[in-house]
């Protein structure tokens, strides 16, 4: 059989259909610096402009064979569109993402979402960039991601004010947290209007190392099953830090796959979910692709250890960083597809 498209190959996950070899993708930031130098722009300078964020998505996963073209590539925009200030560093040369100097919101107390909030710039800008990537790359799937409303709040309020909360103020911590939710599938919403083939709820910072498993069933479990039932499928769940200990309710969520954190040791995940669930991840992002000493060889096993870990899919454990070693970041894409031949727990092969 001839070998799969890009589109193809993913298309067959989500379907749990066999595919030729493991796909290579994400539901997380895939821009590269290499794409972006070849393209002439400056790093700082994708991240608000939708042609240009899209074309370098699409050309980094042209130059190192992904399966998949993913924006946004910062987690500031709805920040932004609420109100905060954001510092973008337009001029620089340097890899420096958009960050949030001071938080606007002291309290629960001032937190406000705008009515309109999934049609403010820049959210708004992501959907353009969506249909740029479709027009433009139609041999790819175009993913698109949200941040969960936990991982929300610590953008607008200081982190500490949720964690006492949780514990002093439970009732207004929901509250603020059921806000964000419906900012959250509403944006999600409009991204699969645009065109997004699959999203990801990124609800970051709601692993173990952070909350007890029973605040995350109390607290997070029920916004993650609202948001998600909201969404139209392909969808994922995608958790930072350890979450082997919650893994099994991450898989009660209603996601159509889980994506887990380098953290977690994939073959006790692989044995909570069973076979039949669709499992993503979980390569180091920096390790592997960046760490100026790894070799390519080593590269290459921590590929093949990934995927004997058995995953369905070799996902990044979090977003790629852009700086790679361009020799390891190759290998590990053709690691994929030439140990990801042999079947996957939750898929065939062609």
């Amino acid at each position: 059989m001839p070998e799969l498209s890009a589109r193809e190959r993913v298309e067959r996950v989500f379907r749990r259909e066999p595919v030729d070899t493991m796909p290579f993708f994400s539901g997380m930031g895939m821009v590269l610096r290499p794409a972006i130098k070849e393209l002439g722009y400056k790093f700082p300078q994708v991240h608000r402009d939708p042609e240009k964020l899209a074309r370098a998505a699409i050309l980094s996963s042209k130059m190192f064979g992904f399966d998949s073209v993913v924006v946004p590539f910062d987690m500031t925009c709805e920040s932004q569109a609420i109100g905060n200030t954001i510092s973008i560093y337009e001029d620089s040369e340097d890899t420096l993402y958009p960050t949030i100097p001071e938080k606007m919101w002291k309290s629960m107390d001032d937190v406000n979402i705008p009515s309109d909030i999934a049609d403010r710039w820049p959210i708004s800008m992501i959907y353009e960039a969506i249909k740029i990537a479709k027009k433009e790359a139609p041999e790819y799937p175009v993913g698109a991601w949200q941040l969960g409303p936990f991982t929300q709040a610590g953008q607008v309020l200081e982190l500490d004010i949720l964690l006492k909360g949780i514990f002093k103020q439970k009732a207004q911590v929901e509250a603020t947290l059921d806000k964000l939710s419906d900012m959250c599938i509403a944006i999600g919403q409009k991204c699969q209007e645009a065109g997004a083939d699959y999203i990801t709820l990124r609800e970051m910072g709601t692993g173990t190392d952070l909350l007890s498993p029973r605040t995350w069933k109390d607290v997070i479990q029920p916004r993650m099953r609202r948001i998600l039932a909201a969404w139209k499928s392909p969808k994922i769940l995608h958790i930072c830090g350890a979450t082997n200990l919650i893994i099994e309710m991450l898989n009660d969520c209603g996601a159509d796959a889980i994506s887990v954190d380098i953290k977690n040791n994939l073959a006790e995940s692989r044995e909570k979910l069973g076979q039949n669930t669709l499992l993503f991840g979980n390569f180091d992002v920096f390790a592997l692709p960046c760490k100026e000493e790894t070799t390519v060889e080593e590269a290459i096993q921590g590929i093949k250890t990934n995927i004997d870990g058995g995953v369905d899919a070799v996902w990044p454990g979090c977003d790629l960083w852009p700086d790679i070693k361009e020799a390891n970041m190759k290998a590990i894409v053709e690691t994929t597809r030439t140990y990801g031949k042999k079947p996957s727990p939750a898929l065939g092969r062609l």
